[in-house]
């Protein structure tokens, strides 16, 4: 049995946990342990929101899920003797729920004991890759048995887990931290007032950092970065492939490293594209870490990770595959743009799946959560780029090929849980920074003064976002 270097108890919320880990990424947040080269651990992990969203027929929980909180990360953990420019190899031995539905068919009330989720948000609570197309907050709930997973809200469908953390990786460097603090500040500046925002500046509120001072605490949350994108150090990257067998080679810019895990997946499609689009889950992680010395400059690795994908994720061999261009759907042409080619295949395939009973929210759900695949199939040739989704057709319960006898129709029982958009209370609209006392619109309750957007302080943190360290900033003594 593996040494677990970070329990979680179940009854208590994460940063109420001891040791405590942290939501934020910051160089000075204090290891939890130290492990040595060569040594494998196990970790466990609280899912993306800490309990908030629930197993139940409601999607007010997915409508007002706390996002600008960040991912409660299990760690850092020291690596012994890793040091600036060395190379942290993280192999991923193993990823699991915290368990399964059992054989009463009972599952507990955390997301992870038997069950995970997968969401639509409302644009102003993050939105995702189609919020355009879908306004309002809605969510699936998924069991596990016997390593699948399948959904009362979902029919037809069943397919194999690929287990997964979503968020990995080792801490910034101050000056790696100023970069970042710095060049998001200029593109939320662009559009300050922007919802859902381009970008999320250090927000002290809700703000978990490790074992540290009061006054350390108070001068971190200025300048600590969210965990909501992927960066040079890994972080919230949500690949998929990064299974059970997966190694990972992470650039090392502090002393120690400092690895640490979260946001656990029990499936997910590429892209992510309902932003809750994985199945979320809490659960367990087991790692064994090993260091390259002055391995970023002699593999010329100055940033992000490099990966060998696992073999443990399911194979499928048949697929469905649908083709988007770089073409908007009121026929405006944009330049080899993958992106808005990919947006286009995903629309594609939801209208695709209408045809068979599902509804538009079941359909970008399941793409969220099964194992599709995005590919960049064209990017040069101008002025369309082409992206296309392949849909693997072995997890329907039925023939989704196109035939001359007609689609088959799904029976749905019910329907996802939906909340609309417009109850979400003003308080809880995600901003980078509240909007000036002349635009009429009350403050966000996690910063202020958006126009002092452009003056980085020491580590690159944006002076102006908050008046004060508030009561929202843990500060464990």
């Amino acid at each position: 049995m593996r040494e677990n270097l970070f329990t979680l108890d179940p009854t208590k919320p994460f940063h109420k946990q001891a040791p405590l880990g942290h939501n934020r990424w910051h160089p000075d947040i204090p290891a939890v342990a130290t492990v040595r080269p060569g040594e494998t651990f196990r970790v466990d992990c609280r899912e993306w929101f800490d309990g908030h969203i629930r197993n139940d027929e409601s999607a007010e929980d997915v409508l007002t899920a706390p996002f600008h909180i960040g991912h409660p990360l299990s760690g850092p953990f020291r690596v012994e003797g890793a040091k600036p420019g060395d190379l942290l190899v993280v192999d991923i031995v193993d990823v699991q729920p915290t368990s399964e539905v059992g054989t009463a068919g009972e599952t507990g009330p955390l997301a992870g004991e038997g069950w995970g989720y997968t969401g639509i948000f409302a644009p102003a609570n993050g939105g995702g890759f189609l919020h355009e197309h879908f306004p309002d907050a809605h969510k699936a709930i998924w069991e596990f048995r016997e390593g699948r997973a399948t959904s009362r809200h979902i029919p037809g469908v069943s397919f194999a887990g690929a287990p997964h953390p979503g968020v990995m990786g080792t801490a910034p460097s101050e000056q790696l931290l100023r970069r970042w603090n710095k060049r998001e500040a200029k593109l939320v500046a662009r559009r300050p007032l922007r919802v859902p925002p381009l970008a999320l500046p250090p927000l002290p509120k809700g703000a978990v950092l490790g074992k540290v001072s009061d006054e350390q605490a108070a001068r971190l949350a200025l300048e600590a970065a969210q965990t909501t994108p992927p960066r040079e150090n890994g972080g919230n990257q949500d690949i998929k492939d990064l299974t059970r067998g997966s190694r990972v080679f992470y650039p090392v810019f502090v002393e120690g490293a400092n690895l640490s895990v979260g946001d656990l997946h029990f499936s997910q499609g590429d892209g992510e594209i309902t932003l809750c689009g994985a199945i979320e889950m809490g659960g367990v992680v087991d790692l064994h870490v090993d260091l390259i010395p002055d391995g970023m400059s002699t593999y010329r690795v100055s940033e992000n990770a490099i990966f060998l994908p696992g073999e443990a994720a399911p194979r499928h061999d048949n697929w469905l595959a649908f083709a988007g261009i770089s073409v908007t759907e009121d026929d405006r042409q944009r330049y080899l743009d993958p992106y808005l080619a990919y947006q286009r295949a995903c629309l594609h395939a939801i209208d695709y799946l209408s045809a068979f009973g599902y509804s538009r929210e079941q359909a970008y759900l399941l793409l969220g959560a099964a194992p599709i695949e995005a590919h960049l199939s064209s990017v040069v040739d101008i002025p369309n780029a082409c992206s296309t989704l392949y849909l693997p057709t072995d997890i329907f319960d039925f023939d989704i090929r196109p035939s001359s006898e007609g689609p088959h129709q799904v029976v749905s029982g019910r329907q996802p849980p939906h909340a609309d958009a417009v109850q979400l209370p003003e308080e809880d609209i995600l901003r980078a920074g509240s909007p000036t006392r002349q635009c009429g619109l009350r403050s966000s309750p996690w910063a202020a003064r958006p126009l002092r957007l452009m003056l980085p302080n020491r580590a690159g943190s944006v002076h102006g976002l908050v008046d004060a360290v508030g009561p929202g900033v843990t500060m464990p003594r």
